[in-house]
């Protein structure tokens, strides 16, 4: 397929209907922009040369364009001046030695195009003798479509326009898509030979059916029946029908390759994530980017994920993650936040409520709710108390914390970054860990506990709290307790949290 093969992609239009500072092509669809689409669909062909044309805003484009597709030749259409006009500036952009083959013309608010079609559509092109071979297709409705008009030997004798169409011309269902393949010879000769007497002062691509058949050559029309693949965009209406129709044939895709996803009318998957057969998505799940789960794993409900790799049998629960890794057999959630750069190893826990970042947490550690860590490295086995929080920044720079494998620190607990917990080390509740902790050593910061007796009583005479207090005591006769009103040493031995 790739053997001489140009693919031309229109993209200069203004598409002022979208009301967006934000060139039209680059909206998104399913994770990818419409021209992103069109270029996956083309490049599926492996075309000897692929050409975007860009007008306005040419900058946001043409970046955006030459990413995606390396090695893309841009032209540019300074006014647009119409269908014809733009791929004139195309094949102009061309050296010489390059303007023969095949050339296939598409649209850059086509995101529905499927590179299968347009390997069908250009080898039935090739099959042929005609000088231009239409897509098309059938439907209902044809209303302000262009009308193919077929002569008694199948051919197309023209297309015609819906106001000029007559009584029986607008009856006929086939519809120009406006994707077209031309051998290159007669690209090269038509395209100067293309006039502007319209009302719209424009060239129009479409004029090179009638040029054909006045020189006596022929025009074939393939019937795609996936018409829904044609479809541009113009508005942020169409936008969206768009994109729930793709993100429907995306579920189905992967429901018919192994994967259980419960509720698909709340589900929404781009169309370069990855899944194995047993994943099991559960109701408001957006999985999206380039995220990959692995077998077994069960995602949701209720979670966002973007750049995520998730291991085998993993479970995360109504969680928001970005640009992560879940190890196998992990568990996230619920209402966990994984920030770029979180690592869980195979069989730990980020839990209730933690938020994680640029974080390394080794395989069965456990960081079980209620805590953030940033910028830290947790050892295997590991244990992070309650309530925790990962001090990392002074100010000035990030800093990061080291907890040891097998360490356990108690609930309430600060890490004031750069520090290191040492492997099998502890910490008693409510510290505040400034220095270093040898391996196997407690450490402790907080004061001893101490009593000051019938404190309500005395501070809050006539409360609620002082006659609750009274009456306490009065049940259990006044009695005092030996150790009242003396300081208690607190290790915090016991403080941590699971």
């Amino acid at each position: 397929m790739s053997t001489d093969l140009t693919v031309i992609v229109l993209a200069a239009g203004g598409g002022t209907r979208m009301k967006s500072k934000t060139m039209k092509v680059l909206h998104q669809i399913a994770g990818r922009s419409m021209i992103g689409h069109v270029l996956h669909a083309a490049s599926a062909l492996e075309p000897a040369r692929i050409v975007a044309v860009v007008g306005n805003q040419r900058e946001q484009v043409s970046a955006h364009v030459a990413e995606l597709v390396p090695g893309i030749v841009l032209a540019v259409q300074e006014t647009q001046d119409g269908t014809g006009h733009a791929v004139r500036m195309a094949w102009e952009a061309l050296p010489a030695d390059q303007r023969s083959g095949t050339v296939l013309i598409a649209y850059g608010d086509m995101p529905m195009l499927e590179g299968e079609s347009l390997r069908a559509f250009v080898e039935f092109h090739r099959a042929g003798t005609d000088a231009i071979s239409i897509l098309t297709g059938i439907v209902a409705d044809p209303h302000g479509y262009g009308r193919i008009v077929r002569g008694d030997d199948g051919g197309v004798e023209a297309i015609v326009e819906q106001k000029d169409a007559s009584e029986e011309q607008a009856a006929i269902a086939e519809i120009n898509s406006g994707i077209l393949a031309f051998d290159a010879d007669f690209l090269d000769g038509v395209l100067p030979r293309l006039g502007n007497q319209n009302a719209a002062g424009e060239y129009y691509l479409t004029d090179t059916v009638s040029l054909a058949r006045g020189d006596g050559r022929t025009v074939g029309a393939f019937v795609l029946e996936d018409v829904m693949q044609t479809e541009g965009v113009n508005d942020r209406a169409q936008l969206a029908t768009l994109a729930a129709e793709m993100n429907r044939r995306i579920l189905d895709r992967w429901m018919r390759s192994g994967v259980t996803i419960i509720d698909p009318s709340s589900t929404w998957i781009d169309a370069d994530v990855k899944l194995e057969p047993d994943v099991t998505i559960l109701p408001g799940v957006q999985l999206l980017g380039t995220t990959v789960v692995a077998e077994d794993a069960v995602v949701g409900p209720d979670s966002t994920l973007r750049d995520v790799e998730i291991g085998a049998g993993a479970k995360v629960v109504r969680t928001h993650g970005e640009l992560a890794v879940i190890g196998a057999g992990a568990n996230v959630g619920p209402f966990s936040y994984l920030r770029p750069g979180t690592e869980l190893g195979a069989g730990g826990k980020i839990g209730a409520f933690v938020e994680t970042k640029n974080a390394q947490i080794g395989d069965g550690a456990k960081v079980p709710h209620l805590s953030y860590v940033g910028d830290a490295t947790i050892g295997e086995g590991a244990n992070i108390g309650a309530g925790t929080i990962f001090a990392n920044y002074d100010g000035v720079k990030k800093h990061r914390t080291t907890i040891g494998a097998h360490a356990k620190t108690a609930s309430n607990n600060t890490f004031v970054a750069p520090v290191t917990v040492g492997d099998g080390a502890a910490t008693g509740a409510g510290s505040v860990i400034r220095r270093d902790i040898p391996p196997g050593t407690l450490a402790v910061t907080s004061g001893p506990q101490r009593h000051y007796d019938e404190w309500a009583q005395a501070k809050r005479p006539g409360t609620d709290q002082a006659k609750a207090a009274e009456a306490a005591m009065g049940a259990e006769g006044a009695e005092v307790r030996p150790d009242a009103g003396t300081p208690t040493p607190d290790v915090g031995d016991a403080a941590t949290s699971e």
